[in-house]
């Protein structure tokens, strides 16, 4: 891990080179660059530390690469590519026996992302869907039993992921009287069509809507407000465009790079509020920032 000194000062050179010459055809930016850029909470968290240096609370701070690196410069309007189905599901099955490496463990732990599953998993309760579920890292903050999750289906596009999970949920003292269901399915058109409608009491994802694309991520969240019951509720934790001006240009300048340099096809700048707004048969109920808003939580009902 890149010490936070250099790193901050490294971010800080990014940011205001990209601001001051965005109107150039291309901006050379020198940086540490992380697997999905969105560290950048170190530099202006407004919303969770008295002062611009503390509290990183982004997951993902991890597989840094130095290097000079030049990224062209993406108007604020175009959306980066997401992965296609069967490239997502070839792709995570290639990163599945390593990717609690990137994604989990103590980093994950330091970084507040464990606290911000709990709190939001914390509200699960009866019959559960998952989608995205990759290798399992929510299952340790379910609430299993009565008052909790009496039955939990998880859904993926990656075999190998699953198998992850699996292999987790064995690990795991969950009660053998609930029942677990893994089934490999793509969350964009699929759930309504394997499960039918008001099915689930609550579903839940967690960072899985930025590897769909902006249109993939839509039809998701229309997909799980069909099959949650009317007096269920959906609970996201997603990637998202900060509220800090400053970081959210940047999100916006290198959200394609960042995708294709170490995000795993994750286009980080979301507006996933304004998704859920404009969603069929959703509502938001509450939402809640994190890291300058670089991620958030969100409960929603259905409409």
């Amino acid at each position: 891990m890149a010490t936070t000194t250099s790193f901050v000062i490294s971010v800080i050179v990014m940011v205001v080179a990209v601001l001051c010459y965005a109107q150039t055809a291309q901006a050379f930016i020198s940086s540490l660059a992380c697997r999905r850029f969105e560290t950048l909470s170190r530099l202006y968290d407004d919303d969770d530390c008295s002062n611009n240096f503390c509290h990183l609370t982004r997951r993902n701070f991890s597989a840094c690469l130095s290097g000079i690196i030049t990224v062209p410069i993406i108007s604020s309007n175009k959306s980066a590519g997401a992965l296609s189905p069967d490239k997502a599901s070839q792709s995570y099955d290639t990163y599945a026996a390593t990717y609690d490496k990137l994604d989990g463990g103590s980093i994950a732990t330091s970084l507040g992302i464990d606290e911000a599953r709990t709190k939001l998993l914390g509200m699960a309760k009866g019959d559960v869907l998952e989608i995205g579920v990759g290798t399992g890292l929510n299952l340790s903050s379910y609430r299993f039993g009565e008052g909790g999750v009496t039955s939990l289906t998880l859904v993926d596009i990656s075999e190998g992921m699953l198998s992850q999970a699996e292999a987790r949920s064995q690990q795991i003292n969950i009660d053998k009287n609930i029942p677990i269901q893994f089934v490999k399915a793509d969350a964009t058109s699929e759930l309504v069509t394997l499960f039918g409608d008001n099915k689930f009491d609550t579903v839940v994802d967690t960072f899985s809507l930025c590897v769909m694309g902006n249109e993939g991520a839509k039809k998701c969240l229309e997909e799980m407000a069909g099959v949650v019951k009317a007096s269920g509720k959906i609970l996201l934790v997603e990637n998202t465009r900060s509220s800090n001006p400053l970081l959210g240009s940047y999100q916006d300048i290198t959200a394609e790079a960042a995708a294709d340099l170490g995000g795993k096809g994750c286009v980080y700048n979301q507006n996933v509020g304004e998704m859920i707004n404009k969603s069929k048969g959703m509502r938001l109920e509450k939402e809640e920032r994190f890291a300058a808003g670089l991620f958030r939580s969100f409960v929603c009902t259905k409409s």
